[in-house]
């Protein structure tokens, strides 16, 4: 929910107080006094601001609002409407960067005349920025000067804003208002994470050519501008959206974030195109894909068609048509493309057109999480417009970097970016130089296109690349069976005994602990014999590559499904919302236990060295027993049990939800829990070793099959 001027959601609360959200439930609990819900949901309730405000005073949490709390609160509850404000506010912003001496001038007279003066500076400024030289008219930029009347509402908001932007800068002012508004409007738009800008821009801009040339660039479908503003020293660029506020929030980021000329148009690129007469040295776009409605009956005479005219179906080999229209002979482009369009039979023709004339370059899938929609695993096209000269042997170049997906249904926030970045460039720049590149078996090779040119024409690239060597070759698979056979062997040795238990000493009496006390681990923790901590929480700074903290190494996450398959930390840290101070995870240490709460509780894991240090993921909880008063293998062992598990386990919903607290385990001497606890431990190590060896088996059979199929391994 959009927080406004009124009320103010727990996630904004805890802005407020610069803690993290489960300070805030902290509070709810712990203080009666503490302010009622007066709207929102049952999960996401939003309190009053005014009421919020003393209570965080009465506390001695909060001295004061903090400015930029109060500026994006004076924003998002402007009268026009957020999107509205925040174009006023850049517009004031860029004044204040291009000409702080004028602005402090206005800002030192009253507010009436503040808004009757306002106007004629911002068009002075805005003029100059965003209008074609002896071209177009100023009514057709994006970016439009307020009238006194527009202004005059929002001045606190201006003022409150340049007071902001004179502490950080006024670039960085608004990156953190846009931030916000784009994360409490997150369904409205699709946006382009920059790590996938800055590699479209390096595939469609080399280093040398950008530094030294300054590149026009045109981005057709630009919504936050997130593509253009990661173009290195632009000379101009041309920006273009359908969305009125959009258009109008991205001329103003990239006005207050490059030297360049800006250009930024309302409309359709496709059906009302603002630049028909333009050649730029690069385009880079992330166009709307499936889109039934993309003008296929009005253009069907269009001269962008080059290449054929895209079936209804294909709105996406309408972008890519338009991009090479619009760039100068041998200029680039680099669009993000849903997989199908390398492969529709309603687009073969267009394709195949594409590859006879050398427009198409290079098709690059990237793993699925790179960009929205995240759970497909996306294709960049790279093209160039034929510029003429006769090319002989022309080749297409394939890369796939799906394998540097975690593949364990992680997300995005477990790419290697830069792991992915390296794959790419090290195959492109070498083609893109000599037109041809070193194959590398799973990732990368060069297909010459009369190869391609069948009936299909299917450009998918894990269907043109060579598998990788089976399992790394006969030599790797030899060793992958000897640590099996190891494995398996130390597995045997592992195996328990099993030994049936003492007859109780009366009839219908329980054997072993289960015959005495037995507690609870909540009533553990209130007495102090452990502690219990959700995970879940921790932030780095907004603008940090995920997972890297500003000053230190990085912080790995331990998942859950880190803790069901048994392996190290895989997971990091996400990013703190723009202009939020980051959240302090919860940290494991040695001998903590830790605890998934969902799945039905059948695994518990102690921390050892491997562990101890990473950072504590969603849906596990964490009990950090007190070694003179509870063994950790003795309380995880009893932990797993599975009538302990079945009656602190809930079913209210789709999935098993373990409540921790409920769990029991027997009260028993510090001495004969680590009895048990040495049985527990010796079951954790045959599990391990079990689990190792399925792995292995794995690996070796679906080498083996690859092997025989592809030939590097003989029958028999």
């Amino acid at each position: 929910m959009p927080e406004n001027a009124a009320e103010v959601t727990a996630a904004g609360i805890a802005r407020l107080a610069g803690v993290g959200r489960a300070a805030v439930s902290n509070w709810r609990r712990r203080h009666a006094d503490f302010p009622k819900p007066v709207g929102g949901t049952e999960t996401s309730p939003s309190f009053a601001l005014g009421e919020v405000e003393r209570w965080l005073r009465d506390q001695g949490k909060l001295a004061e609002v903090p400015l930029r709390e109060r500026v994006w609160r004076d924003l998002a509850g402007d009268p026009s409407g957020a999107a509205d404000a925040l174009i006023r506010t850049g517009c004031v912003l860029l004044l204040a960067q291009e000409r702080p001496r004028e602005w402090l001038e206005l800002a030192a007279a009253s507010d009436t005349r503040l808004a009757q003066l306002l106007p004629a500076a911002l068009e002075d400024v805005l003029t100059p920025g965003f209008s074609e030289p002896g071209g177009s008219e100023w009514s057709e930029s994006a970016v439009h000067t307020p009238t006194t009347r527009e202004l005059l509402p929002s001045l606190p908001l201006l003022r409150s804003a340049a007071e902001l932007a004179a502490e950080v800068g006024a670039r960085q002012a608004f990156e953190f208002l846009l931030g916000r508004y784009l994360d409490v409007n997150p369904r409205q738009y699709t946006p382009t994470p920059p790590e996938a800008a800055e590699l479209m821009t390096a595939l469609a801009l080399p280093t040398e050519e950008s530094a030294a040339a300054g590149p026009t660039v045109l981005d057709p479908a630009c919504g936050t501008g997130t593509l253009l503003r990661a173009v290195p020293h632009p000379a101009v660029v041309y920006a273009q959206e359908s969305a009125p506020e959009l258009a109008a929030l991205t001329g103003l980021r990239l006005a207050l974030h490059t030297d360049a000329e800006v250009r930024a148009r309302v409309g359709d690129s496709l059906r009302a195109d603002a630049f028909p007469r333009l050649a730029v040295d690069a385009v880079v776009c992330h166009p709307p894909f499936n889109e039934r409605n993309w003008g296929h009956d009005e253009l069907a005479y269009d001269p962008r068609w080059e290449y054929g005219f895209p079936a209804r179906t294909e709105s996406e080999l309408a972008w890519v048509q338009h991009a090479l229209a619009r760039l100068r002979p041998g200029g680039s482009a680099v669009l993000l493309m849903p997989p199908a369009a390398a492969s529709r039979r309603s687009g073969r023709r267009v394709r195949a057109d594409l590859l006879r004339r050398g427009a198409l370059r290079a098709v690059v899938a990237l793993p699925a999480g790179a960009a929205p929609p995240y759970g497909i695993p996306l294709h960049l096209w790279v093209l160039r417009r034929p510029d003429g000269e006769a090319r002989t042997a022309p080749e297409l170049l394939f890369v796939d970097t799906a394998g540097l997906s975690p593949g364990d249904g992680g997300g995005r926030d477990k790419l290697d970016w830069t792991a992915v970045h390296t794959a790419v460039l090290d195959a492109w720049e070498p083609f893109d130089q000599q037109g041809t590149t070193e194959e590398r078996p799973g990732v990368s090779r060069t297909v010459p296109v009369l190869e391609l040119l069948d009936d299909d024409v299917d450009l998918t690239p894990a269907r043109h690349l060579p598998p990788p060597a089976a399992g790394g070759g006969m030599a790797e698979l030899a060793g992958v069976r000897e640590r099996l056979a190891d494995t398996l062997r130390r597995t045997r040795e592992l195996t328990p005994l099993v030994t049936p238990a003492p007859a109780p000493a009366r009839t219908g009496e329980p054997a072993g602990p289960a015959r005495g006390l037995a507690t609870s681990v909540g009533e553990l923790a209130r007495a102090g014999a452990l502690v219990l901590r959700t995970g879940g929480t921790g932030t780095v700074p907004a603008g940090t590559a995920a997972g890297l903290l500003a000053t230190t190494a990085p912080v790995p996450v331990l998942t859950e499904h880190d803790v069901m398959a048994g392996r190290a930390p895989s997971g990091t840290l996400p990013e703190a919302p723009h202009g939020t101070e980051a959240e302090e995870p919860v940290l494991i240490e040695e001998g903590d236990v830790l605890v998934p709460v969902l799945g039905g509780g059948r695994t518990v894991l102690v921390a050892d060295a491997t562990t101890a240090g990473a950072a504590l993921g969603r849906h596990l909880q964490l009990l950090r027993p007190d070694p003179s008063a509870l063994d950790p293998w003795f309380l995880a062992g009893f932990l797993r049990g599975t009538a302990n598990n079945r009656r602190a386990s809930s079913y209210a919903s789709t999935a098993t939800r373990l409540d921790v607290r409920r769990l029991q385990l027997p009260r028993l001497p510090l001495a004969d829990q680590r009895r048990y606890g040495e049985h527990f431990r010796a079951l954790a190590v045959f599990e391990d070793a079990l689990r190792l060896a399925g792995r292995l088996g794995e690996q070796l059979v679906q080498g083996l099959y690859d092997g025989l199929t592809d030939g590097s391994v003989p029958p028999g």
